[in-house]
């Protein structure tokens, strides 16, 4: 009584190909493929972006000193700096 059989499923399928029609299926699963697949290279962008900046931010740009302390008052222009940059 839990499970549905088979046969349940395919009343149900039936059902939806009657109400929604077969030209209208097809382009709902078109729709939903193009999403996946905007969806993973998005993802894949992103992450090669994410690379590229972990890889930029090991090596600082030229001509900025590394290793000195900075104050607080350049430590925070350096962060709005790159939040606008």
């Amino acid at each position: 009584m839990g499970s549905f059989s088979i046969w349940h499923w395919l009343v149900v399928l039936l059902i939806v190909v009657l109400v929604f029609g077969t030209k209208k299926l097809k382009n709902m699963g078109t729709d939903l493929g193009g999403a996946v697949k905007g969806f993973k290279d998005g993802m894949r962008d992103g992450s090669a972006e994410a690379d590229a900046a972990n890889a930029n931010a090991a090596h600082p740009p030229v001509g900025q000193v590394t290793g000195a302390p900075a104050t607080p008052e350049r430590e925070t222009i350096d962060v709005e700096a790159r939040r606008k940059g």
